[in-house]
């Protein structure tokens, strides 16, 4: 059974960091793609960046290009994102997702796994 536990979400101002963490059990990860997504209020799930397990190829959302890295740990079963230089327009509730097979799809009903979220809070 597949599971996604996401954490280090929080309130921070406009400029600040955090580190998102997403721990990972179930399947083997190989051939996989992990990505992160988030959702505000009234708005749809959309993808923020992801990463070829194998491979090790990020892609991004334009919104987020230059101040988000996606990374992964494999000895750890762990991802994670690192968000710089954060603004209000960032807030949102973040989800860490899986799936398996080719990296170039961002969509989120192509992703099969998620977790339950951590929540994102950038005040002005």
């Amino acid at each position: 059974q597949v599971q996604l536990i996401e954490s280090g979400g929080g309130l921070v101002q406009a400029g600040a960091s955090l580190r998102l963490s997403c721990a990972y059990s179930g399947r083997s990860l190989s051939g996989s793609v992990m990505a992160w997504f988030r959702q505000a209020p009234g708005q749809e799930r959309e993808h923020v960046a992801r990463i070829g397990w194998n491979s090790g190829r990020t892609f991004y959302a334009d919104s987020v290009s230059g101040r988000f890295t996606i990374s992964r740990d494999g000895s750890k079963n762990m991802l994670y994102l690192q968000m710089d230089r954060l603004e209000p327009g960032d807030t949102a509730t973040y989800y860490c997702a899986l799936r398996y097979g080719l990296e170039n799809v961002r969509g989120p009903a192509e992703f099969d796994d998620w977790g339950k979220g951590t929540q994102v809070t950038v005040s002005a």
